[in-house]
């Protein structure tokens, strides 16, 4: 493979009107591979290295972040005396406290809930299998006890932490949740209810993740925190959620008078 062979490529992912952080992405992974096989001495060369990439347009994120009340409002909207409810509002707890991505709170164990130096933490596995510890706020500590205390998994430490409530296929309970699960039946479905879906196009469970680190950035937290607390390789990442040069209520457009 030479330069001429990647550059053909880009230009015909560009022709199907590819995005460009779609394109970059593909580029940057096609560069990693070809660097380890120079490392390896498989090849001489990167045909990578030189290929012009498409420019950032920006550094925002894609993800919509959902306002206090929004994010109050599902919270609150799974039903509270049924063993689905308490699962679920401690699920939804867990996601828009802590900032996980939906790959590591399926991958939560029992035995990943654990004090270190007095304090709750959950130990999570994240991308590239690094690993970080993160402390368990207040009420998704009660919320997960009153889940755990229906359910009776508590004292299965191998076991994953959310479960199904019912299996009508093999009747196995003692696995974790699909993250596509995590997505249709509890975030959407919740977010549906409130009426989040309807305000704010795009939400996802990723929206969650955001507006976690959003909420944390604006009221206070350090960004090198933020950075450490989401599992970010590089503070670069960190910053796309930092929104405090943009806020809303201070746009000039709330300063236009006719």
């Amino acid at each position: 493979m030479t330069r001429a062979h990647v550059i053909a490529w880009r230009d015909r992912l560009e022709h199907n009107q590819c995005a460009g952080s779609t394109l970059r992405q593909k580029l940057a992974v096609l560069s990693s591979l070809f660097n380890y096989l120079c490392e390896k001495n498989a090849v001489f060369i990167n045909p990578v290295d030189g290929v012009t990439r498409p420019k950032a347009s920006n550094y925002r994120g894609t993800s919509p972040v959902i306002s206090d009340a929004q994010a109050t409002a599902l919270l609150a909207a799974p039903p509270a005396d049924t063993l689905k409810g308490k699962r679920d509002r401690a699920l939804l707890s867990t996601l828009a406290y802590h900032a996980l991505r939906r790959e590591e709170l399926c991958k939560l164990r029992m035995k990943d809930v654990q004090q270190i130096k007095g304090v709750l933490h959950f130990h999570v596995r994240g991308k590239g299998e690094k690993e970080r510890d993160v402390p368990v706020a207040t009420v998704t500590q009660r919320l997960i006890t009153e889940y755990l205390e229906a359910a009776g998994h508590g004292k299965d430490l191998e076991g994953p932490l959310f479960r199904p409530v019912k299996n009508n296929v093999t009747g196995t309970l003692a696995k974790p949740p699909h993250p596509n699960s995590v997505y249709e039946k509890i975030v959407r479905r919740y977010a549906r209810e409130v009426g989040i879906t309807a305000d704010v196009h795009g939400f996802c469970v990723h929206s969650l993740r955001a507006t976690a680190a959003t909420n944390a950035l604006d009221n206070g937290a350090d960004i090198a925190k933020v950075q450490e607390w989401m599992g970010h390789a590089h503070i670069s990442t960190t910053r796309i959620y930092d929104h405090r040069q943009h806020k809303p209520e201070e746009s000039p457009t709330f300063r236009v008078r006719y």
